[in-house]
Formats: structure tokens, C-alpha cells, sequence
């Protein structure tokens, strides 16, 4: 389990989530950031340094949201 970064960072992109990781697994995707979650340890950081709200808990994804697990596995392992 880990966090996903959903819809609501497309084209918004800003970042805070990336400085506060303390396991660098968030990329720089071309419309949005990507966590890795092979190397996520759900501390929760980026969740409550997101200033819109992106990020959200894989169990409470809803199902618009799961495309975005979907688009960051297809991200980081192709």
C-alpha cells in the first residue's frame, strides 16, 4: 500500500510533496508527480504538504482516482 497522487495535480505541479519525502519516491512526470510505492514508506509527509490535496491514501482512492495508481506503475516500471 502507499500513496497516489491523483487528478488534481495535473498541470498544478507544485512540488511542496517532493521536498518533504524523506525517501525521495516522487518523480517529476510530464503533467503530474508520480510516488513510487515499491519505494513509498507511508509516512504520510507529502499527504499533508500537498497544497491541493493530490495526494490521497491508495484504500481510499475512489474509483476515478484508481487510473492515477494505474499511471504511475506504468510511469516508473514501463
Amino acid at each position: 500500500m502507499g500513496f497516489v497522487i491523483t487528478a488534481k495535480c495535473i498541470d498544478e505541479k507544485a512540488a511542496d510533496c517532493v521536498d518533504v519525502c524523506p525517501v525521495d519516491c516522487i518523480a517529476e512526470g510530464p503533467d503530474q508527480y508520480f510516488i513510487d510505492v515499491e519505494i513509498c514508506i507511508d509516512c504520510g509527509a507529502c499527504e499533508a504538504a500537498c497544497p491541493v490535496d493530490a495526494v490521497v491514501w491508495e484504500d481510499e482512492m475512489t474509483d476515478e482516482d484508481k487510473v492515477f495508481y494505474d499511471k504511475a506503475e506504468k510511469f516508473f516500471r514501463g
